[in-house]
């Protein structure tokens, strides 16, 4: 067990005794919501307001050792809602070191009023433990959820309970993707514009690339190799490298070691060919991304694959055009295997879930006002302050579908500060509903000129929404890591991960074939067959979740 993992176990377990001790006190209907009588602030005569949301002060924790939430009022957004709604949040930091926080807040029985996380483990320790509110009553009082999120979707965020103790973030009921190709505008032009359909017409393109443009990659692949996994789904139809993440690709209803799927021997066998002839980043695998975005806007890359193309591609794409409008990145169709559909092959995978959820503690005084305030969030106005900015900066009336109609405003200033400003607002876009921004966004930028539009839009109407794959069913598929199972997980992946950059670098086709069957070997030994099969129970408890949903 390396050193990483071993620090974590003994912190996990450290926890899981704590909660286990505490989950007595849950036990009295704590975690059951009840009338609300006070708020955070002690304010309980105040009269409910926009879709019953009061005035209410409470604690956020974000549990990302990157996350630093910025504080509360400082943009046009928040400091609205703090005028125009009455609330009022106080961001607790993680400090870079997420699980020591955490633990901390755990032990010294100090938990803020709302932890954001990812799903998993941390949300079922704490719904064990009785320290989280359940939600199920407020969801079927308030209105945004329950016109918003699918069925379906709200049966996947239940514990083992059957209670709901999560507020989603980014949820979805279309779809949307970020992930895809892009070329270089320029060094394409110059080359005559070949087809670049093919992981055949790609290895020509690149070999032009290296022998014409010494300065240039020819293929970026992002931090730390992101993007070559991302191939992963050209090799194979229906399929993304979510396969690679489970460790298995599906088969009828079960799960099959990924290394016994043809498509994983391939795409192996295609990025050790690219590496071995300079056509990819030498340094992917350690690359940071401040490397990357240096490289793609300096017009250092021919080509790139990421699963966030969209963000590299608009900030290139600024880049390169602030001093010739035509120069910039293109997104183009995924690049696939000869012979298969391209109608069949997607770069990314999407959740109807989202991306993470929300979960309000039993130290909240008054968790329905911060439910109520959550719902709100992910309504209309809601979303159109937290991603657009209140009414009056970037926008003064609505379409007749609700969508903000772009101001003067928006469309004089600077580009690079609206983006920017923007952003700011999204930060505190805890409950996002994906269908109606992408829906409002797309509308909004229909009614601007072509070269007023974002690059980003265009992208994800053009290509990435259309080449992402619906992968819901496999939520909530990683065991505990504290587990027996989760143990398993760590040490399959461990052996992947240096296997994988043994396969990268190695210095023959023989060479990356005999790794990968020490890798099968290896993981099979570590138990491969029993992650697969708890991953496979996973899933068709998923499944049969889902189709209650329909």
């Amino acid at each position: 067990m390396n050193i990483r993992w071993r620090w974590f176990s003994l912190a996990s377990m450290a926890l899981l005794i704590f909660l286990a001790a505490c989950s007595n006190a849950g036990e009295g209907g704590t975690n059951s919501p009840g009338p609300s009588s006070s708020n955070a602030t002690g304010e309980g005569n105040e009269e409910s307001g926009v879709d019953g949301i009061k005035p209410v002060t409470f604690s956020f924790y974000g549990h990302y050792d990157w996350l630093t939430t910025a504080p509360w009022g400082d943009n046009e957004a928040t400091k609205w809602i703090q005028d125009n709604r009455k609330v009022t949040v106080q961001p607790i930091q993680s400090g870079g070191a997420a699980e020591e926080k955490l633990n901390t807040m755990i032990v010294g029985n100090d938990l803020p009023d709302v932890i954001f996380t990812d799903r998993g483990a941390v949300v079922e320790r704490l719904v064990k433990a009785g320290k989280l509110v359940a939600l199920d009553d407020y969801y079927d009082k308030y209105p945004n959820f329950k016109k918003y999120v699918k069925e379906s979707t709200m049966n996947l965020l239940r514990s083992d309970d059957g209670k709901i103790y999560q507020i989603p973030n980014w949820y979805t009921s279309g779809k949307f993707g970020n992930g895809g190709w892009m070329v270089n505008k320029d060094i394409y032009n110059e080359l005559g514009r070949p087809a670049l359909e093919t992981f055949d017409d790609l290895y020509a393109y690149l070999i032009q690339v290296r022998d014409k443009y010494p300065n240039v990659v020819p293929l970026e692949v992002g931090e730390k190799g992101a993007g070559l996994e991302v191939m992963y789904g050209g090799f194979k139809e229906d399929s993304t490298s979510q396969n690679i993440s489970l460790m298995g690709y599906p088969d009828g209803n079960r799960l099959v070691s990924i290394y016994e799927d043809s498509a994983f021997e391939e795409l192996m066998l295609y990025i050790n060919k690219l590496f071995r002839e300079r056509l990819i980043t030498q340094d992917a695998l350690q690359q940071t991304q401040d490397a990357v975005k240096e490289k793609v806007n300096t017009s250092r890359v021919a080509v790139m694959i990421e699963s966030n193309i969209t963000t590299y591609g608009a900030e290139g794409h600024r880049a390169l055009t602030a001093s010739n409008p035509d120069s910039g990145y293109e997104i183009i169709w995924p690049i696939r295997k000869a012979g298969l559909n391209k109608d069949n092959v997607f770069v990314s995978g999407f959740e109807s879930l989202g991306w993470n959820v929300n979960v309000i503690t039993t130290e909240a005084k008054d968790p329905e006002a911060i439910f109520a305030y959550y719902d709100w969030i992910t309504g209309p106005e809601g979303q159109k302050v937290l991603f657009f900015g209140p009414k009056g900066l970037y926008w003064d009336e609505e379409n007749e579908d609700g969508s903000p109609i772009p101001n003067e405003t928006y469309t004089t200033v600077d580009a690079n500060e609206r983006t920017e400003k923007m952003r700011k607002f999204e930060d505190f876009n805890w409950a996002g509903n994906t269908s109606f921004i992408d829906t409002a966004k797309m509308s909004l930028e229909s009614s601007l000129s072509k070269s007023q539009q974002s690059w980003e839009t265009i992208a994800q109407s053009t290509v990435t929404w259309a080449t992402s794959k619906d992968i819901t069913e496999f939520v909530n598929t990683e065991p505990l890591p504290d587990s027996e199972i989760g143990v398993i997980s760590q040490n399959v992946h461990d052996i992947y991960t240096v296997s994988f950059a043994k396969m990268l670098l190695a210095k023959t086709e023989d060479e990356v074939k005999a790794v990968m069957e020490q890798a099968k070997k290896d993981s099979e030994k570590a138990g491969m067959a029993k992650l697969l099969e708890f991953r496979t129970e996973k899933w068709q408890a998923n499944v049969e979740k889902m189709n209650r949903g329909h």
